[in-house]
């Protein structure tokens, strides 16, 4: 008889450990998340798009421009708009801190930070 280099293996969920099954099942869940926040990062996108369109807000080129003049350096990390205010959240990190900038949306001026 041969030997048989590799074997089929049936495998069920009920064989497995259950550790293991938690940690999969666990694992599918963290990879629809980022699809479900996709979705709502593309409407923040949109409605930004519609009021620069719209002549509301300024370009976010120009507004990260102006931000970041004044930042001393920091790393731009990531932004966010607020449609029924039309303001911008800008991130930004600077020797391991992270920093918030709000800026109107308007005129591109800063009005808020935090750290």
């Amino acid at each position: 008889m041969p030997f048989a280099y590799a074997m089929p293996m049936n495998m069920k969920w009920n064989s497995l450990p259950r550790s293991l099954t938690v940690a999969i099942a666990a694992a599918l869940a963290l990879v629809a998340i980022p699809a479900a926040d996709a979705g709502n990062r593309r409407d923040e996108q949109d409605a930004a798009r519609r009021a620069m369109l719209d002549g509301q807000v300024m370009p976010f080129a120009m507004i990260k421009r102006r931000v970041d003049a004044t930042m001393g350096g920091a790393t731009y990390v990531g932004s966010e708009f607020n449609p029924s205010s039309n303001r911008y959240r800008l991130k930004y990190v600077k020797d391991g801190k992270v920093m918030w900038v709000d800026a109107d949306g308007r005129t591109g001026d800063i009005i808020g930070m935090a750290r």
